[in-house]
């Protein structure tokens, strides 16, 4: 290397981009809508799409119980209309559409549960 020393060089300054004071307001503005589109894309609109599948869901369940409720109505009308006439008899029809019913209740809880 013959003797010569390494030239030093003084470190190279940053230029850092600063807004100028008349741009501080519009810049922050601009910020501000941007942080709200951002929270509303990435937690309401996905929070509203979550709570419609749930209001389906639970309307749904609403009118399966409904329908449930009548075809057990029905179903007791026609164990009562088969059976004989009679007090007794038509309170046996009741109980036996009762326990029909639980049956039925049984067996939706128990494929549920599997």
């Amino acid at each position: 290397m013959c003797g010569r020393q390494p030239r030093r060089t003084a470190p190279r300054q940053r230029r850092v981009a600063v807004a100028k004071a008349k741009e501080l307001p519009g810049l922050v503005s601009e910020f501000v809508a941007l942080a709200k589109d951002y929270v509303r894309q990435r937690t309401i609109d996905p929070a509203r799409a979550l709570g419609r599948a749930a209001g389906l869901g639970f309307a749904a369940a609403f009118l399966f119980s409904l329908a449930a409720l009548f075809l057990a109505v029905a179903g007791m009308r026609l164990i009562v209309e088969y059976l004989p006439d009679g007090q007794i008899w038509s309170g046996f029809g009741y109980i036996l559409a009762a326990i029909g019913l639980l049956l039925a209740i049984g067996l939706v809880v128990w494929r549920a549960s599997k």
